[in-house]
């Protein structure tokens, strides 16, 4: 799966400025609307990951998600228990068995809810480890890939496990599905092996 190629700055979302300069105290724009992200983020009730997103367009923020059970249902927190841990399923697998929804769905699923177009915009998503508080690689799994792509999403910028951040173009993925299959992508959820190795060989 290609990915928009980073220089060392951009893959940092620092920026170059002359000493003395205030304006190197801002963040970049990505960062700005990725640390929203991580704070929408920490509303999660899941056990195993805290993720948050949050969809932009035309610089402005459209909608917010984290992962969490359906509205009004009871979440794992309340259960006291992780259902896929309990099962023994690992992370990337069996979605149908698991009671939240996932932090992109819900984005997209609270803009169709407020009549919201997504046509053009860019999802911003953090993860951690809420155990640890470490970052991930938080790269949409295929559900939610499947789930841009149709939203007519441009961008998507994540947290990475390697620090700084990631930005996927949507294009690519239409057209490395066009040309390979899904399982081919080289940047997938709940493989940080392969994911740690492909950017280290960027």
């Amino acid at each position: 799966m290609n990915r928009k190629k980073l220089s060392p700055t951009e893959k940092t979302g620092a920026r170059k400025h002359q000493a003395g300069d205030r304006s190197s105290l801002r963040v970049s724009k990505d960062e700005y609307y990725l640390g929203i992200a991580r704070e929408v983020s920490r509303r999660s009730t899941c056990f195993r990951r805290s993720i948050g997103a949050i969809i932009v367009r035309d610089d402005q923020i459209i909608s917010t998600g984290y992962v969490g059970a359906p509205r009004k249902t009871r979440d794992s927190l309340e259960h006291g228990f992780c259902l896929r841990d309990r099962l023994g399923i690992p992370h990337g697998q069996r979605y149908e068995l698991c009671r939240s929804v996932h932090a992109e769905q819900n984005a997209i699923i609270n803009a169709a809810r407020a009549g919201v177009s997504l046509l053009g915009g860019d999802m911003f998503i953090y993860g951690c480890d809420p155990r640890t508080g470490q970052e991930i690689d938080a790269f949409p799994c295929f559900i939610c890939k499947k789930m841009i792509i149709n939203a007519g999403l441009r961008r998507v910028v994540c947290s990475s496990a390697l620090g700084g951040l990631q930005v996927f173009l949507v294009e690519d993925w239409i057209r490395d599905w066009q040309k390979t299959d899904i399982l081919d992508d080289t940047h997938q959820y709940g493989k940080p092996v392969e994911n740690e190795k492909q950017a280290k060989n960027k």
